[in-house]
């Protein structure tokens, strides 16, 4: 009990503040990575959806 009251008393863990920042840079990367791959998927779509709407033009008409 008095380690613990000695570790309360005397400030945060450098272990733990150490841990949490890596955990904070760690989670701020993620984020990042995560925009990029929305911003990359929205570009791959709009191809996609133009490559799709000039394909459409180009096909010849049914026989009727």
């Amino acid at each position: 009990m008095a380690k613990a009251l000695l570790g309360h008393v005397g400030g945060p863990d450098p272990r733990i503040v150490s841990e949490m920042r890596r955990l904070q840079r760690r989670v701020h990367d993620l984020e990042a990575e995560l925009a990029r791959l929305h911003e990359e998927k929205d570009v791959l779509a709009a191809e996609a959806s133009r490559e799709l709407l000039v394909a459409s033009r180009e096909r010849e008409p049914a026989l009727t």
